[in-house]
């Protein structure tokens, strides 16, 4: 969500880590889940992205993945964030935040 907003609303990262975004929710330490609030900011932007700034911040974030080994395919990701922004337009005209539930991988947990 950081690099989202990086991308989309010209978010620094040392900064929006500093104010507290992403805004944690919940979480339960058992199983690793936690809950997230997306920004208003980045909310605010995903709603009013047009498809072309959506595919550019997808292209740079699956490049920034891949530098860091994580493999989002272009496509995958296009279809992420154009489905988040979908998802952020709703919440808005509705008067409601859009939270992100993140699981961790099993397999990547240490023993």
């Amino acid at each position: 969500m950081i690099e989202w907003e990086c991308l989309l609303a010209d978010g620094h990262f040392d900064a929006l880590v500093d104010a507290g975004e992403p805004r944690f929710v919940a979480g339960q330490e058992d199983d690793g889940c936690v809950v997230f609030a997306l920004s208003p900011r980045l909310s605010a932007t995903l709603a009013a992205a047009e498809q072309p700034e959506l595919e550019r911040a997808a292209t740079a974030w699956s490049r920034r993945r891949k530098e860091d080994g994580e493999i989002i395919d272009g496509e995958v990701a296009k279809s992420i964030l154009s489905g988040l922004a979908a998802l952020a337009g709703t919440a808005r005209s509705r008067g409601e935040g859009v939270y992100c539930w993140v699981a961790q991988d099993s397999r990547r947990r240490p023993k």
